[in-house]
Formats: structure tokens, sequence, C-alpha cells
């Protein structure tokens, strides 16, 4: 994927989540498949509001739908994997970025820590 394509991906899943309501809907998703009637029910939203939140969380490629094996014409929605493999990889970069910096402030911290130790103080005129 692009770096364009990334960056797009990302923010559009960030954006996604960003919002609370959709956050609890990927949280109710995660621990089993739902339908949307259910998630409206269950985080207390009205069915259009609930289609919106569910249309972001779709176009962002956070949900999908899956047939029904109980009742062949309803779907219910299920987690997709890759964005959250997108997100993961982004984060694992930036923490890589900071462990990395915090690794050379340590060394820094460590070498000034040693040379304070080993250098003799001066005696001050009284």
């Amino acid at each position: 994927m692009s770096g364009a394509a990334r960056r797009r991906t990302l923010s559009d899943v960030l954006f996604a989540l960003a919002d609370p309501t959709r956050l609890a809907i990927v949280e109710h998703v995660a621990e089993a498949p739902r339908r949307a009637s259910e998630l409206a029910e269950s985080i207390g939203a009205s069915r259009p509001s609930m289609s919106r939140h569910l249309r972001i969380l779709r176009e962002a490629g956070v949900l999908r739908d899956e047939d029904d094996e109980h009742d062949g014409r309803a779907t219910r929605l299920v987690l997709a994997e890759a964005p959250f493999d997108e997100v993961r990889s982004f984060l694992d970069e930036i923490d890589g970025f900071w462990e990395s910096q915090l690794t050379s402030f340590q060394k820094v911290a460590e070498a000034r820590a040693l040379t304070r130790r080993t250098t003799p103080r001066r005696k001050t005129a009284s």
C-alpha cells in the first residue's frame, strides 16, 4: 500500500473509532457478531443514528456484513481485521521511534551520571 493510501486508511479508521458511540459499537461487535437492531437497542441509539454510525464504520472498513446463519434474510456485523492491522503497524512504528528516543536519552543520562561520579569536585574559596 502506498504512503498516501495508507495515510487515508489510517485517517478513515481513526476517525471512525474517535466517536464514543462508534467505539461502543466496535466493542460490542468484538464480543460477538451483532445485528444492527441489537446494537441500536444495547447502545440506546435511534435507528437513524445507528444507521449513520454503521455507514461510517463500514466505509472505513472496520465492520463488514456477514450472512446470519440462523436467518437467511438478515445480516450480522463483524469486525474486519485489516484496518486494525494497519493501525497496529502504525502504532508499532511510532512505538519504535519513541523506544529509540528513550534509549538514546538513557545513554546520555548514564554517561553524564558517570562523568559526574568520576570528575573530582573543585574546591571553592571561603
